[in-house]
């Protein structure tokens, strides 16, 4: 679908004003231009598909004519033509009967060069669809420690008499039954650590107080380079100037030795590399389906390897429990992170990157 030339001159330098209109052109998400006003100056091939609308039809009319009633997304510009800044907000429906229920992610940006022009971009598939899966994520979590609840009782008392017989066998075994004898003492100890995990799913209540995240990164780094990211290089990327999330130090520890752990074995033996970085993303906000209220989300961490990366096969299942890529793998450590995550208020996803694999965490500052 061809775009029709927009109804106004674009904001930008004639020289450039061609290569830009083609690279918005070429992006698969919703892009509009508006301008001091909020009418639309143009609109993508991207909006066309989304608003079920002719880019002509669109740039005569006005964003208000594409938005529901009590749309947040106009406020949002209006925010961000105000404040020159550039303010996103997560899981705003702009269900329409011409365009039905869509959950979108939105971001206003200001025009450098003409900061009343505002371009919007959408995108589906948003960070909500995400808060509905840790959701799907906590349920998951209760099933996993009921059953942890009984495997405590039901299977550590016996295994514990198991192990206890492989010993005393292996006092008298020859050396060929002592390979057995360890091999049954190594595969109890493996089931009651895989038992012992799952029993961190608990819903206990945790201390919260405020937390300096870069404490514990620093944690986390200590104790990987210390074991099993030794050969590892660490890099790391913080921003001093954030402020205290409200959590539990021990359980965000946790989060990102997990997190830590998983890209070191995904790194490559010779040359792997891991990346620490912290940033504070103004701006950042969830709406929360189902309720009018917004979660501010502004301290990001991310935890970036070099690895071969998540294949697109198993990355929509990752949080789900014993779900794993690995030959060993229980599927228990991200489960625990993505429910951790989401007792303290935040977000975790697997974010696209061009080389190996990002995981962030998005979680809220402590107001207090």
């Amino acid at each position: 679908m061809t775009v029709s030339a927009p109804r106004k001159e674009m904001p930008l330098h004639s020289s450039r004003s061609n290569m830009t209109e083609t690279i918005l052109n070429a992006l698969p998400h919703p892009i509009l231009l508006l301008d001091g006003d909020d009418g639309i100056i143009f609109a993508n091939p991207g909006a066309e598909q989304f608003f079920a609308t002719g880019a002509a039809q669109l740039c005569r009319g006005h964003l208000r004519d594409l938005l529901p009633f009590g749309s947040p997304a106009q406020g949002l510009v209006r925010e961000a033509r105000q404040n020159a800044a550039i303010i996103s907000e997560y899981g705003i429906d702009l269900g329409t009967p011409r365009i039905g229920s869509r959950l979108v992610d939105i971001t206003a940006s200001p025009v450098a060069e003409t900061p009343e022009y505002i371009v919007l971009a959408l995108r589906e598939n948003s960070i909500a669809s995400k808060m509905d899966r840790q959701l799907t994520h906590r349920g998951a979590a209760r099933s996993v420690t009921g059953m942890a609840a009984m495997l405590a009782h039901e299977v550590k008392n016996p295994l514990s008499g198991i192990r206890g017989a492989a010993q005393l066998l292996e006092q008298n075994a020859d050396s060929d039954d002592r390979v057995l004898t360890r091999l049954i003492c190594d595969e109890t100890d493996r089931i009651v650590g895989i038992v012992e995990r799952m029993e961190m799913f608990s819903d206990k209540p945790a201390e919260r107080q405020p937390v300096n995240i870069h404490r514990v990164l620093e944690r986390v780094r200590q104790v990987a380079q210390s074991g099993f990211a030794k050969n590892i290089r660490f890099q790391e990327n913080y921003d001093p100037s954030i402020p205290p999330v409200l959590g539990n130090f021990d359980q965000l520890v946790q989060v990102f030795l997990n997190l830590v752990k998983n890209a070191a074995e995904a790194a490559p033996v010779k040359g792997g590399e891991i990346s620490l970085s912290t940033a504070y993303r103004h701006g950042l906000r969830l709406s929360i389906p189902g309720s009018g209220s917004r979660m501010k989300l502004p301290i990001e961490i991310a935890v970036h390897d070099n690895g071969p990366g998540v294949t697109d096969d198993i990355k929509p299942y990752l949080f789900d429990a014993f779900v794993s890529n690995k030959v060993q793998g229980s599927g228990l450590g991200l489960a625990l992170v993505a429910k951790l995550v989401d007792d303290h208020g935040g977000v975790v996803e697997c974010a696209e990157v061009e080389r190996g694999a990002q995981f962030r965490v998005m979680l809220p500052m402590d107001e207090r």
